[in-house]
Order: structure tokens, then sequence, then C-alpha cells
């Protein structure tokens, strides 16, 4: 079991992310994920630096505790190219810490280069190639390839690390399962489903399973709740919603009705440890062996003490169920 941390990249500045990483290595995490996003999903939120610069920083002023992305969309914003570079040097700065995880993104940060947002179907065939295109590039040497909607044309990544990332794939069905076991090494994903590591594994695959454990941590378990309503309502809205509305105002639309006790329903919210354990047990007995722990409280320096002092032994003490 490895226990790591969220860094929420759009409610925080760039600044802070390098800051809280540190933290997080200090606290005794084994690992971090940065969210990639070009904007922030709330208007409350108000950053969204630029992931990659800050994992350059990061692999910089950490030596121990390992860096990965959660998730990166490697197309329409990106080139698929791109990644595969961005994640080979990410690698190297961090000497083998980096793990780079995968998504078919959401409109929210991708129909910023003015491309458009295609068909969920069209989506998953450009997600196959784009990992397909970082594979081909990550064997080295000058590299064509020619899909049904990516290209790539006679190029090479000349920094390639001895020992390439990982590529952990986000899932949220039994389709994109299956692509986890043919073409990653893991899978990601933010639910407890059982479902969908049993697809993946069905499939032939195997690897490291991650998914993101929602806590929200603060003084009494009503101030947590309306952080966490301020910061991460949009969580509750589901996959459809998330992937597929342009920009901050129109989320603060569809999660006008979202109270702080719809929070507490899917939040371990305020100081309470014995509450924390519950809502992450669920993961374990889910099959998830990665636990990236979400902060949705703004008391951020005490919740790595906590986790330091209280949460960290019995956390990675837990066993499934049954």
């Amino acid at each position: 079991m490895k226990i790591g941390y969220k860094l929420i990249a759009e409610a925080y500045s760039p600044t802070e992310m390098v800051r809280q990483c540190v933290r997080a290595e200090e606290a005794g995490f084994d690992f971090v994920e940065i969210s990639d996003h070009y904007h922030p999903w709330v208007s409350e939120q108000q950053h969204s630096g630029f992931a990659w610069s800050m994992l350059a920083a990061m692999a910089a002023k950490t030596e121990r505790i390992e860096l990965a992305t959660g998730v990166t969309c490697p197309f329409i914003r990106y080139h698929p190219a791109i990644i595969a570079q961005a994640a080979a040097t990410t690698q190297l700065l961090s000497d083998g810490r980096f793990t780079l995880g995968l998504g078919s993104g959401e409109r929210l940060s991708e129909h910023v280069v003015g491309k458009g947002w295609p068909a969920v179907h069209v989506r998953h065939q450009m997600f196959r190639e784009s990992i397909e295109i970082i594979r081909l590039l990550w064997r080295g040497g000058y590299q064509t390839y020619e899909g049904k909607h990516l290209t790539l044309e006679d190029a090479q990544v000349f920094d390639l690390p001895e020992t390439l990332p990982k590529i952990i794939v986000a899932t949220g069905g039994p389709q994109a399962s299956k692509l986890a076991a043919e073409l990653g090494d893991g899978i990601f994903t933010t639910e407890p489903r059982a479902d969908l590591i049993q697809a993946f594994t069905d499939a032939g695959g195997e690897g490291p399973r991650y998914t993101e454990v929602p806590l929200a941590f603060g003084a009494t378990e009503d101030e947590a709740a309306e952080q966490a309503r301020k910061l991460f309502r949009f969580g509750l809205t589901g996959w459809k919603v998330q992937a597929e509305l342009p920009n901050p105002v129109n989320f603060d639309a569809a999660t006008a009705m979202i109270t702080a006790d719809h929070m507490r329903e899917a939040f371990a919210c305020g100081p309470d440890t014995d509450k924390q354990l519950q809502v992450a047990q669920q993961f374990v007995d889910g099959g998830y062996d990665h636990l990236a722990l979400i902060n949705a409280g703004t008391d951020v320096d005490g919740f790595f003490d906590h986790f330091s002092k209280e949460l960290a032994e019995p956390l990675r003490a837990l066993r499934p169920s049954s």
C-alpha cells in the first residue's frame, strides 16, 4: 500500500503547489499526484499553473517522494509527442520517481486551443492513438505514425531515461479498463469500484491501482464541509458533466444546488481520524493499492501534521474487509 497526496493545482498557486509537495515528503507521503488543467473548475479556485513546470521544480526540491500526473490528457491541447518528451524529461529530472497518469480529458481544458471537443467514442480512439505514439517514441530513434486522428512525422525523443515512466490509465468503465490492460502499466480511478479493477485484470492487466480518497480536513465538520463545497463541489457532478462543460461559470451553474450536507455524504469532513479511515476502507476493499488523499479543506499544514501524527500509521495498516 502506498499513500499519496493530491496536489490541487486549481486551488493554489504554482509556488504553493511546490511547497505542498515538499511538505508532503516531510510528512511521510509516498507520492504526490498533480492535476494538469488549463482552467480551474469553479470560480472560487482561481488558479491553474502549468503542471510540467511545477513537476520540474518539485523534482529539484525533493529527494524521495514519487511524482505523478493525475491525470494528463495527451491530445488536443497537447500532442502526444510533447507528452512523451515531457514525461521522459521529468523522469530524468526526478531520478526515476515519475509516473505518467493519462486520461481522455475534459472540455474544460481542451477546448481552449479551438479544435473542438469530439464525441466520446472519438476521444477514446484519440486516446488509444496517443498512448501508441508515446510508446513508439519511447523505443528511441526516429518514428512516424499515421492514425485515424493523429499523426507523427519523423520524430525522436533524444533524452530518454534508462527506466521509462509507468503509464497509468484513467478508467471509468470496462472499455477503458481493457485499454489500461493493453497499453498501460496500471489503472487510475476516482471511485471505489472493484468492477473496474476486475475488468482490468480479466483483460490481463497488472500493475498499480491508483485512486483518490475524498477528505476535507478542518477544525470542525461544519467548517470542513463548507470549505469542501467551495473548492470541490464539482466532484459531485459525475463524469459525464465534468467531461462536457467548458468553463468555471458553467460549473458554478451546474453545482449551485450542492450544499455542505451533500459534501458530508461524499467526503470525510473534519478532524475525525475514524471517519477518514472509514472512507479510505471503501477503496481498500475495492482493491486499490495507491491511495491519493484529497484534502478539500483549506488547513493544508494542519492536515500534513494530522497525517504524520495520527492518520498515516492506521491508514497504512488497512486491509480488505473480506
